[in-house]
């Protein structure tokens, strides 16, 4: 039982708001030599994960090629974008982009958006000229607000739309672990398609709090030339 105190470190570690790379890291360090492995097991299991897993650090290629579009004006294309779609409001395209992830999630295209690759260059950036053509100059905590809806509109749309794709890493483990174990014969398909009401639900429940988001910045924000009127109604 005392290998769980792994476990601890990371309550305290992600509590205590630390980094969760120092978190995680010391709680592995700590299980693996409570666990009875030495040191150099320990770095061993480290760098056996690392180089079976190495395809998660694949987005740092990306950051280059990203930083370089925004450098040439990829966040001011997406912001001439909206302003010409003026019946879209933020809420509405970020209810969009969660179908479409959700959807793409589901075909198996999971690096169709990511954090990195499209919501910050591209979603957020969107949102936020949606909701400046309807309300003016946005306040930081109403922008802080747009990109962290932005952020878990892409986080919701693809934890639950890829477990619909029979060939992902999580339905597959599934399978195998149960099949193993318990020896029967549980198809993938059987478990992607349990998954469907799950993604259908998460769609219906994030959509009605991003259209709710355009209702909540409205309460929060005057509408523009408000400000003005108000000015010009204390001065008569």
């Amino acid at each position: 039982m005392i290998v769980l105190v792994g476990i601890l470190v990371v309550v305290a570690g992600f509590a205590t708001r630390r980094h969760p790379l120092l978190v995680v890291g010391a709680a592995g360090v700590i299980t693996g030599l409570l666990g009875g492995l030495s040191p150099t097991k320990v770095l061993e299991a480290f760098g056996t994960g690392f180089a079976s897993s190495r395809s998660v650090t694949l987005f740092v290629v990306a950051l280059p090629v990203i930083g370089l579009l925004e450098r040439h004006g990829l966040q001011d294309q997406a912001r001439t974008l909206m302003n010409r779609l003026a019946k879209v409001s933020a809420g509405r395209l970020l209810a969009i982009y969660l179908v479409i992830r959700q959807l793409g999630a589901a075909l198996g295209l999971t690096a169709l958006g990511g954090h990195a690759q499209a919501v910050r260059p591209m979603i957020a950036p969107m949102a936020e000229a949606a909701a400046e053509r309807r309300h003016g100059r946005l306040s930081d905590r109403a922008r802080e607000r747009l990109r962290s809806f932005a952020a878990s509109t892409d986080t919701v749309g693809l934890f639950f739309g890829e477990d619909c794709f029979l060939a992902v890493g999580s339905i597959l483990l599934i399978t195998g672990f149960v099949n193993a174990t318990y020896h029967t014969d549980l198809e993938p398909v059987r478990l992607a398609l349990w998954a469907v009401p799950t993604a259908i639900c998460a769609t219906l429940v994030h959509g009605a709090r991003l259209l709710h988001l355009d209702r909540a910045l409205a309460r929060d924000l005057p509408a523009p030339g408000a400000a003005d009127s108000r000015v010009a109604e204390v001065g008569k």
